[in-house]
């Protein structure tokens, strides 16, 4: 049985991995090579190497709820989406209320990871790292890698034409950190995802011009949904998952399209998809749609060339007098300190076995936490992954063999490019993930939660619920399927979780409601729709089985 495990990397997978390993009596170490917690979320005004970078004004794009650890929730103070400065906040508090910081060793980089000579039997790694000029060499029992995806900027230069010539200025979007400087200029940002919208949006409030290129178009949803609420407490339900598998695919394509188009008319802000249905995670912002509605952002198409100061995209429009380009094109995935490629990237496939462990080693002593890029909050993901490996190292779960982790790893990532699941507002939507480089990580978010709970025997049964506690079934089903559902039974069970639940809502308008109104007296006709939903597909379910 494992022991002592090296934790490498003190971000949100970082810290849930120590406090994972603490919790199964495991000795963790986690070596950090900066001077504090935070990872990607912790702002730096200088970018440096080998370190993720964030801008300054990133706010999450997950809410609290939905972006808490299983049994820590967010002060009910705490707005709804949050600052980087805010969600660091929140890592620190975790943090000290479980002491994880005397676990780790700041400023220390690791240079290799490799196998120790008797690893076959002994399944123990070698560990070389290096801290204040001074090497040192350790033996572990075991290795969670938590270094994250967004280290190493992917800028395929090759695919543009005359950057060679091009006499303005070009970086990529982890260079950039606020919009001084950039006054009166014309900027042309490549990409159409979270950084790049995010990064469009802000410079057309300084800018002159801001154009933004995409190949191929990407929905566009704001953080707010239904009666005000955060889109993903709508969005990840199970009830909304239900209809993934009793709504014909032809049906669930045209309510997907409707939905998404609920806001504004992707086709008139030339933003729709060039294939509706093959697609990476929507967009998340709240200003994009009003920014293009008055011209401050002007939406290209793909570049084809560049001049010395001009870009010419492929319909054949030019814009004259570029200063800037931003390379909004994200990531690709490095592990240095690796001396074997334990972690492989082969035609856009990813070869670990459930996101997490590499099928081919003799040991199951090294997992990866965090490689992944689900469609939903990635806090709640990378804590269920370290619990699962945590009590694998411990003996306690055990995985199947090389063969069929291979057969799964093959499985899954065919599922993934020939058809997947999006949510939408009521329902799971049928699109396709693709085989783009920003898609390689994507997994869809309860299956893949519910996945990794069923490993560790801590998925909530819904009927059992309903049996023996009406009021947080409904909760469990048609309320967001957020963290504190892992925490009701099984191995690390938490008391406070069923409390959590019913009281997520409190914490959700908390923070709103400041200014004192007089209190109406409703009917909840909400609760009575979901009644009546959960009766019809009580009788779908009986029709169904008649049938047969």
């Amino acid at each position: 049985m494992a022991k002592k495990v090296a934790v490498i990397g003190a971000g949100v997978s970082g810290l849930a991995s120590l406090k994972c390993c603490v919790d199964e009596g495991l000795e963790p170490t986690c070596f950090e090579r900066t001077e504090d917690i935070g990872g990607l979320w912790r702002f730096k005004e200088n970018v440096e190497d080998g370190q993720a970078s964030i801008y300054q004004s990133v706010i999450t794009n997950t809410s609290k709820e939905m972006s808490c650890f299983s049994d820590f929730p967010m002060p009910e103070h705490f707005p709804n989406f949050l600052h980087n400065s805010k969600l660091l906040e929140y890592f620190r508090i975790f943090a000290k209320k479980f002491d994880l910081l005397k676990y780790i060793q700041f400023q220390t980089t690791v240079l290799s990871v490799k196998k120790h000579p008797d690893f076959s039997s002994s399944g123990q790694w070698e560990v070389v790292t290096e801290s204040n000029g001074k090497e040192q060499r350790a033996v572990f029992d075991a290795i969670m890698v938590c270094s994250g995806h967004h280290i190493l900027p992917h800028i395929p230069l090759e695919s543009f034409p005359g950057i060679e010539r091009f006499k303005g200025q070009y970086f990529h979007s982890r260079q950039y950190k606020h919009p001084e400087g950039f006054e009166g200029k014309h900027i042309l940002v490549i990409g159409i995802g979270n950084s790049a919208s995010d990064i469009a949006v802000e410079l057309s409030k300084k800018a002159a011009q801001v154009f933004i290129s995409t190949r191929h178009g990407s929905w566009v949803m704001g953080r707010i949904s239904e009666d005000g609420y955060p889109w993903d407490v709508i969005f990840h339900t199970r009830f909304s998952s239900m209809f993934r598998n009793v709504l014909p695919r032809t049906i669930v394509k045209q309510m997907m399209d409707q939905q998404m188009n609920r806001w504004f008319s992707h086709e008139n802000y030339g933003l729709e998809p060039q294939n509706k249905y093959l697609m990476k995670e929507p967009v998340v912002n709240d200003d994009l749609p009003s920014r293009i509605l008055y011209g401050a952002i002007k939406v290209k198409s793909r570049v084809k060339e560049l001049t010395e100061t001009s870009a010419i995209f492929e319909d054949g429009t030019v814009e004259e007098n570029i200063d800037i380009i931003v390379f909004a094109t994200g990531y690709t995935f490095s592990f240095p300190f690796l001396e074997e490629s334990f972690v492989k990237v082969e035609e856009n496939m990813v070869s670990l076995y459930k996101c997490v462990f590499p099928p081919h080693l003799e040991k199951s002593t090294f997992a990866c936490i965090g490689l992944i890029q689900p469609l939903g909050s990635i806090f709640p993901t990378v804590e269920l992954q370290a619990r699962w490996v945590t009590r694998v190292f411990k003996g306690l779960c055990t995985l199947p063999s090389e063969r069929t982790m291979m057969e799964d790893i093959i499985k899954r990532n065919e599922k993934r490019i020939d058809l997947t699941f999006c949510e939408s507002a009521f329902l799971l939507s049928s699109l396709r993930f693709g085989k783009s480089q920003s898609q390689i990580l994507q997994t869809n978010y309860i299956d893949y939660l519910d996945e990794l709970a069923s490993e560790i025997g801590v998925k909530p049964h819904f009927l059992s619920f309903l049996l023996k506690d009406p009021k947080l079934a409904m909760k469990l089903y048609f309320g967001p399927c957020n963290s504190y559902q892992y925490r009701l039974v099984g191995p690390g069970q938490w008391e406070g979780a069923r409390h959590a639940i019913l009281t997520q809502k409190q914490r959700i308008l908390k923070p709103l409601k400041t200014r004192a109104l007089q209190e109406s007296a409703n009917f909840p006709v909400s609760f009575l729709l979901k009644i009546l939903g959960l009766l019809a597909v009580v009788v779908a379910i009986f029709s169904r089985l008649q049938w047969f």
